[in-house]
């Protein structure tokens, strides 16, 4: 059975990702830094709540030991954790915003990639998937006639950007995993009020497909739910 690992995974894309993954036939550990929503989360999926903070070395370390222990080791890990940032404008934007979101989106990522490689490695066919966005793309924010187009947001794309880049390097370093970057679209979720006009279900269609590759899938890659995606 594949034991996937998902960071964030108490609410909106995280959820409903662990929602389908356990339908597809996943043994999932939910990640999230809250432990009463987190576990809230955990039972109402059936699934097994791992508390982590993804910008915390402890915390992360903690968790990391907590699945060896309990699962000896993973298949799959899903780097959903994101915050959005502020919403000032590009003239009001601050090195210490900088930090909050590249803390989270981009060394959070970092950060548990290393703790929980080595688990990954105990799999046969080792996944990792990292929940990048439209909105990192040099493509998608350059063309007037995408949503991608139309917003600003400095630190989100920005980070979003390093995500994919980040993801694209690992993919060369490491050809026993396969890694690859999800861009769930413009879906309903808190960060954008539930505007979006894609259901959590289409938003995770991307998350899903790449989280469920074979040993001959791809790696490397930037995907939406409709296929690969401009850098």
């Amino acid at each position: 059975m594949t034991t996937t690992f998902i960071t964030g995974a108490n609410k909106s894309l995280g959820y409903e990702t662990a929602r389908r993954l356990i339908e597809a036939g996943h043994t999932v550990l939910v990640g999230a830094r809250d432990p009463e929503r987190g576990q809230a989360a955990a039972d109402a999926l059936g699934a097994r709540f791992v508390r982590i903070d993804v910008t915390d070395d402890a915390s992360v370390a903690a968790a990391a030991d907590d699945v060896r222990a309990r699962e000896g080791g993973i298949d799959v890990l899903i780097n959903n954790a994101g915050v959005l940032g502020t919403h000032s404008p590009a003239d009001e934007i601050t090195a210490a915003d900088a930090r909050e979101v590249f803390e989270v989106n981009v060394v959070g990522i970092v950060r548990v990639t290393h703790a929980f490689l080595p688990l990954l490695r105990t799999s046969a066919n080792p996944v990792i998937v990292n929940v990048s966005s439209g909105m990192g793309s040099f493509t998608a924010t350059q063309d007037p006639g995408r949503i991608e187009g139309r917003i600003v947001a400095p630190l989100y794309t920005a980070s979003k950007a390093a995500v994919t880049m980040l993801t694209t390097q690992y993919a060369k370093s490491w050809p026993d995993v396969k890694v690859n970057a999800a861009d769930p679209g413009y879906t309903a979720t808190d960060f954008n009020g539930h505007s979006g006009p894609q259901t959590v279900t289409e938003g995770t269609d991307a998350i899903v497909e790449l989280a469920t590759v074979g040993a001959d899938g791809p790696t490397g890659t930037f995907r939406d739910r409709h296929g690969e995606l401009g850098w």
